[in-house]
């Protein structure tokens, strides 16, 4: 039985070091099904969702789902070092003699398997036997080995956030809070409306950078930006709902870049409702009747015109993406924007207030 403990032990080392090979050091996707980090979401994600859907303050909620993502980490964390201690103490309990010069219990073999993996270097048990030594060794080496791949894997993570980030903080002034297609193309007249180009041309590039990162990251899915009206959801929905906007329309500048934007987000919609395992929703329309013409409203005071025929032609781009943001939203609880602002909305640099300046103080004389 010892014998037979040891060697699933070993199993289940070995497991859950080609797990952290594949989500650390590994750049691309895993399809493999069984997997601890797969476990820890598919356990924890569906309660923790339900429980924040119940909050019905909004600013509550979303500071709640803020803490899912760097807490679902640092549980998958804990869990491959519990993995490593349970599964060297198996090997340690079947395949060491003696620890101390005594026969050691299955206590014994979690303290030494639990000293050498954190490499805390406690030697009142000292392994015997050249199988104890050579566990004993293995176990310190895969402790220190993790931590480097952690060191290196935290900072990556957290840049990969700061780059998406950045770029949805500038839809604030340019398509509202949350980003909107109709705001975004209202604003672009004037003076600036050869920006549009070069606006998709970069946003083609985040939606690129997105689909890698949260391919190679997934729990960077779960991460909230820093403002409950900004979402990376979001800001894909926006950008997709511009250059279908852009395609229908009677202006043919930016025709070509639209094109390569939208088919570049829609792929990254498409693949992350796969990674991330939401199931596209059905039987959505995000742009009724009334919505549509309060969208030709808006536009018709700017420079954007929306020909009459465009409904067909927008209905068929918008069934490109729709069905996986919607499925996206519903999964990760992170809202979409509509195709308007609603009535009186303003942007989040309108709502910050300068804060009043410091009083000062004399100093009275004695």
């Amino acid at each position: 039985m010892r014998t037979a403990a040891g060697f699933a032990g070993l199993l289940l080392v070995a497991a859950v070091l080609f797990e952290a090979f594949e989500t650390i050091v590994l750049p691309q996707r895993v399809a493999r099904r069984w997997r601890i980090t797969q476990a820890v979401y598919a356990l924890t994600w569906p309660p923790y969702r339900a429980a924040a859907a119940a909050v019905h303050n909004g600013q509550r909620r979303e500071r709640i789902l803020s803490y899912y993502g760097p807490g679902s980490l640092l549980f998958t964390i804990i869990s491959w070092f519990g993995a490593f201690v349970f599964g060297y103490t198996l090997a340690l309990w079947a395949f060491a003699h003696d620890l101390g010069g005594h026969v050691h219990s299955f206590g014994d073999a979690a303290y030494v398997a639990s000293s050498m993996l954190f490499t805390l270097g406690l030697t009142d048990l000292v392994p015997h036997g050249s199988a104890a030594r050579a566990l004993a060794i293995a176990a310190g080496g895969t402790g220190f080995a993790s931590l480097a791949l952690l060191v290196a894997y935290l900072p990556t993570l957290y840049q990969a956030f700061s780059r998406r980030e950045t770029y949805i903080a500038q839809l604030d002034a340019r398509a509202g809070s949350p980003p909107t297609a109709g705001e975004l193309l209202a604003r672009n007249t004037g003076e600036g409306n050869d920006d549009l180009g070069p606006f998709l041309l970069a946003w083609e590039s985040w939606g690129s950078d997105l689909l890698e990162s949260l391919l190679s990251f997934p729990t960077l899915g779960f991460y909230r930006s820093h403002h409950e009206n900004q979402s990376w959801l979001a800001a894909l929905t926006a950008v997709l709902d511009t250059c279908s906007l852009v395609l229908v329309s009677e202006q043919h500048r930016p025709h070509r870049q639209a094109k390569l934007t939208y088919a570049m987000c829609r792929h990254a919609a498409v693949d992350l409702t796969r990674s991330l395992h939401a199931s596209p929703a059905t039987g959505v329309d995000r742009l009724d009747a009334v919505a549509f013409e309060r969208l030709r409203a808006r536009l018709a005071s700017s420079e954007w015109h929306v020909p009459d025929d465009a409904a067909p032609k927008l209905a068929k781009l918008r069934s490109g993406y729709e069905s996986y943001v919607v499925g996206l939203s519903r999964h990760l609880l992170m809202p979409l924007p509509d195709w308007t602002p609603p009535e009186g909305a303003q942007d989040s640099w309108q709502l910050t207030q300068v804060a009043e300046p410091p009083r000062r103080f004399t100093r009275r004389a004695r």
